[in-house]
């Protein structure tokens, strides 16, 4: 297949894992849409992942040490030159369609970012994600996550939110939006890089058809204190940049609650540290007033659509109590 519908790069960040890396990057050696480059920006690694990287003939640049998702990601945007840029987690895996089926119906839409069907790769049939919403509270649901895969998870769409686990980026996005804010470090990055398309008015594109399978935090582990830590510290970040709007109880209700589930989840001294870091820095993050207008119409539809999927697929129990307790 001839590149009819633009150049792509891929840029694959990586920290440890050297199985993974070695599973996508044989994958990406196999799509049916030629890519222009492979590029892993290495994390520090102390185990075999430059050298298959170098092996695989990507080309490969190593950090001194971990500096975090958003600069491995930075980096490896900064070394892209095609039409678009596919950014994978190492623990992704792709059928050899993947690139095709995204970069072509994002070339259609002339979306300025697209993402895919992931499902389990532990449980193929149930979801680990599609798109994702935002609630006012700076807390984010990855749609579908953990539910059995259906024709509810399976309509095309257009979306204000991608996880960058495995996100097509159309290059004048890129250069319009920028990079990720690499004090996010890891989690909500991709997160806030969307808020600023919306403030912008780009909107992105919802492909199901392009499916792959996620180890889902195969490298860092969804609940380990380290990753808590970041998402409780980021998530009152993400609000004190762009979500400081209007009434501030949904934020409260939604930190709070947030900050049980992780106690419930055994992680709940490294959610209250987090929390505590972002409070700490709290005030000396300025807000972010680019498109308020439109990024409170973005984050407040997305927060209905939260609640109209929820109630059509039965309700987490994080996001029931959180819209009783707001009173919506």
């Amino acid at each position: 297949m001839t590149s009819s519908f633009g150049t792509v790069t891929a840029v694959v960040p990586t920290w440890d894992r050297a199985d993974l890396l070695s599973r996508l990057l044989d994958g990406l050696r196999l799509q049916t849409y030629p890519l222009e480059r492979v590029i892993v920006v290495d994390n520090g690694s102390a185990d075999a992942s430059v050298e298959i990287a170098e092996a695989a003939g990507a080309l490969t640049v190593r950090l001194p040490r971990n500096l975090g998702f958003a600069a491995a990601v930075n980096h490896g945007l900064a070394l892209a030159s095609s039409d678009w840029v596919a950014v994978l987690n190492n623990d992704v895996e792709l059928p050899r369609e993947w690139i095709s089926t995204i970069v072509g119906v994002a070339h259609a839409k002339n979306a300025g970012f697209a993402t895919g069907k992931l499902l389990d790769a532990g449980n193929p049939n149930a979801i680990d994600g599609t798109y994702d919403l935002l609630s006012r509270a700076g807390t984010a649901w990855r749609v579908g996550n953990q539910r059995p895969d259906g024709p509810e998870w399976s309509a095309p769409l257009r979306i204000q939110f991608a996880p960058f686990t495995a996100v097509l980026l159309q290059r004048s996005a890129i250069a319009e939006i920028g990079g990720l804010d690499e004090r996010f470090e890891s989690y909500l990055e991709d997160v806030d890089w969307c808020l600023r398309c919306a403030a912008r008015g780009t909107t992105g594109w919802y492909v199901p058809a392009a499916v792959a399978l996620h180890a889902g935090s195969a490298t860092l582990g969804a609940w380990r204190k380290g990753t808590v830590r970041l998402i409780a510290r980021n998530q009152m970040l993400l609000y004190c940049k762009h979500l400081r709007f209007g009434n501030p109880g949904p934020a409260l209700v939604g930190q709070l609650l947030w900050l049980l589930l992780a106690f419930r989840r055994g992680a709940g001294m490294a959610a209250l540290r987090g929390k505590i870091e972002g409070l700490r820095h709290y005030a000396a993050w300025s807000r972010d007033r680019s498109g308020y207008e439109a990024v409170r119409m973005a984050v407040e539809e997305s927060e209905r659509t939260i609640r109209q999927i929820q109630s059509q697929a039965g309700f987490d129990t994080y996001w029931r109590w959180y819209f009783r307790l707001i009173g919506k």
